[in-house]
């Protein structure tokens, strides 16, 4: 497994200490791109099992600044487009509006949690309690995905390695 993953970052061009990867993987996944950042942020763990809490924070802080970087993009759109703002008290506006901030819970859900972050900033919510309340959604996302990751058995990656003619 260790020699696939260390195939895998070589191919890339990452080193095998490739906490900058993590980073920008995650930054880029926050943001409205269709990527994903746990590929590379568990075989990171794989491969550096003793950085764990690290990668994890790194990660983290990645994908939370790509999600403000949302926010901005959401707050920027509506500063500029004020007159082409549409219907101004819709449904999901109603719903953004009454929680606030801590909507943003959700914002590591796939598919919803970006559009979640670009809406809070075109909705001008307050952007620390944002910062603070999607710090601990991504948080929350990174934890999770990479324990179901570490629940499936090593014998399964080395097999899908094999189908897919990685080793």
């Amino acid at each position: 497994m260790d020699h696939l993953l260390h195939q895998f970052f070589d191919f890339f061009g990452m080193p095998s200490v490739g906490l900058p990867a993590v980073f920008f993987s995650a930054f880029i996944s926050a943001t409205l791109l269709p990527v994903g950042s746990e590929p590379i942020l568990f075989g990171y763990i794989t491969i550096n099992p003793h950085y764990y809490w690290i990668a994890i924070g790194v990660a983290t802080i990645g994908n939370t600044l790509g999600g403000m970087f949302d926010w901005w993009l959401g707050l920027l759109s509506r500063n500029s487009f004020e007159s082409l703002k549409g219907p101004t008290h819709g449904r999901m506006q109603r719903w953004l509006e009454a929680r606030g901030p801590k909507m943003l819970l959700l914002s590591w859900l796939p598919g919803f949690g970006d559009p979640l972050c670009l809406a809070a900033g075109w909705l001008r919510l307050p952007w620390r309690p944002c910062l603070a309340y999607m710090a601990a959604g991504k948080l929350f996302r990174y934890l999770t995905m990479t324990w179901l990751l570490t629940l499936i058995p090593t014998s399964f990656w080395q097999q899908l390695g094999q189908w897919l003619h990685l080793t």
